[in-house]
């Protein structure tokens, strides 16, 4: 007898006692039979890498290091000038009563301010000095000596010219009260027998400060869980292959938090203002305050190019813009070697001003890997190159390209670092050391080592702790970031065009 169901639409199964196959003992799928509630779907047991490698750290191995420190705050110093600038004078106007007095004001840009009495001390009776005004295609210079130091202004006489106004010789002109006179002392020029003369100047130094912030993070799972042990065979973001349990989401947790350490000493913010933040529901409340990571250093003290294109539709506007950052890298240090990390944008601009440079080829066309050879492969990527006497090494940097990082916004195109060092006393070694000058600070001691701990709470999988029925597997690190020398890095930005000079 056939067993029928619903106008008997099993009546042809004829059910076998082996496991073969015949005409008669197969349930089609979507008719006679619902196939998913009966067997078991055909499942692969390696996951798909489908964003490849998701880990976005590195940056910081490559062109820092990390230190330990004992403090709740690293102090630095660095270097002022030892040449006498100032930017932001004032000249009275033709006719005036005092026509050669030039007046300071104080300063409101760079990494100090200085006050116009400050400025004026600056000055000693007999420097000879340098007055320039307007911009390049109408720079006007003069050059004069100081005859009176007072409090806030100076009188200097022009060499050339009875007073500074029409009179003056030369290529300047000053009929009418100039502002944004700079100034510079090349020299001084005094008398036979002449005697207090001079100034004394001390060296000048910045001093900085930078302090570390806890990061924490963790992973949880409840002991049901673990029982409903399921293996997954996967791929690693350092390249290990192999199988993982319930556990692997904590490996996850790892990559993650290991991620977000470099991230935060990049994008830190020192806190402006006070606020307190509370976690715990009343029983962690703190203070925030915040730390200066890399591209807030750049922003407040080193050199900001904007509108980083490098010349896309032009090549020769390309060579121009970088160009005139080479310009304000040697008004800085000149520190010959630098790193380049950039966006994939930015890559493509830089390979494509480039390529257009070379006289190699048809067009300007540069053929590589197979020892230059055109019929076999072409290489239209540049991983260094050199102008003037900078050496640049690019790289691309995956921070500003992933997805889910700085390139979802995509207002930085890359960050210009000066492969150099700076020497300062280790109090930790009690001598003089080399460090770059990017490097991380993690606190640590003989007890106990802040730079990555994790450990283990709970009461599954062998740690008995408390009476939570879960494992927590905690992260934890104190650590801040040291932008010694901001003024020789570059951010690369796009918005529009202007440079910003913060050193």
């Amino acid at each position: 007898m056939a067993i029928a169901s619903s106008g008997a639409a099993l009546e042809h199964l004829q059910p076998r006692p082996v496991k073969d196959l015949f005409a008669g003992n197969y349930l089609a799928i979507g008719t006679d039979f619902d196939f998913q509630d009966q067997f078991l779907p055909e499942v692969y047991e390696k996951e798909v890498e489908r964003f490849g490698n998701r880990s976005v750290s590195g940056f910081l191995r490559m062109v820092g290091a990390e230190m330990p420190m004992a403090s709740d705050e690293v102090v630095w110093t660095e270097q002022g000038r030892i040449h006498v600038a100032v930017n932001n004078a004032k000249i009275n106007a033709a006719g005036d009563a005092a026509l050669n007095k030039i007046t300071f004001v104080t300063e409101t840009t760079g990494s100090g301010a200085l006050s116009a009495a400050d400025q004026c001390a600056l000055f000693s009776v007999g420097d000879t000095i340098i007055l320039s005004k307007g911009t390049s295609s109408t720079m006007k210079t003069t050059k004069c000596i100081v005859k009176t130091v007072n409090t806030t202004d100076i009188i200097a006489v022009p060499y050339l010219g009875p007073d500074l106004g029409a009179n003056a010789a030369g290529n300047w002109d000053n009929t009418a009260a100039t502002t944004g006179i700079s100034i510079i002392v090349y020299g001084s020029e005094y008398g036979k027998g002449s005697i207090n003369v001079g100034n004394t100047k001390d060296a000048k130094f910045t001093s900085y400060s930078n302090k570390p912030i806890i990061l924490r993070d963790k992973y949880a799972v409840n002991g049901s869980d673990t029982a409903q042990i399921g293996w997954v065979e996967v791929t690693s973001e350092n390249g290990a292959n192999g199988y993982l349990w319930y556990l692997k989401s904590e490996h996850e947790a790892r990559l993650r938090f290991e991620d977000q350490l470099e991230m935060a000493m990049i994008e830190g913010e020192k806190a402006a203002h006070s606020f307190t933040v509370d976690p715990g529901a009343g029983s962690n409340s703190f203070t925030v305050k915040g730390t200066e990571g890399l591209f807030a250093a750049i922003n407040s003290r080193g050199l900001v190019y904007n509108d980083a294109d490098f010349g896309s539709a032009d090549a020769d506007d390309g060579v121009a813009e970088f160009d005139a950052i080479l310009k304000e890298l040697d008004k800085q240090g000149a520190i010959e070697e630098n790193m380049i990390f950039s966006s994939r944008n930015l890559s493509l601009a830089i390979d494509n001003m480039l390529a257009n440079q070379n006289s190699y080829g048809s067009g300007g066309t540069s053929y590589g890997v197979f020892n230059n050879s055109e019929d076999m492969a072409l290489n239209l990527g540049f991983s260094g190159f050199r102008r003037g006497s900078y050496d640049f090494y690019k790289t691309d940097w995956k921070y500003l390209n992933d997805g889910v990082t700085r390139g979802a916004i995509g207002d930085v195109d890359g960050v210009i670092v000066p492969a150099g060092t700076s020497t300062v006393y280790d109090q930790n070694m009690g001598k003089n050391v080399k460090r770059p000058f990017l490097h991380v600070r993690y606190r640590a001691s003989e007890a106990d080592d802040r730079k990555m701990k994790s450990w283990i709470t709970g009461s599954v999988g062998g740690n008995y702790t408390s009476d939570e029925d879960a494992m927590n597997v905690h992260f934890l690190s104190e650590r801040c970031l040291c932008v010694q020398a901001a003024n020789n890095f570059v951010l690369l930005k796009q918005t529009d065009s202007t440079y910003g000079d913060n050193s």
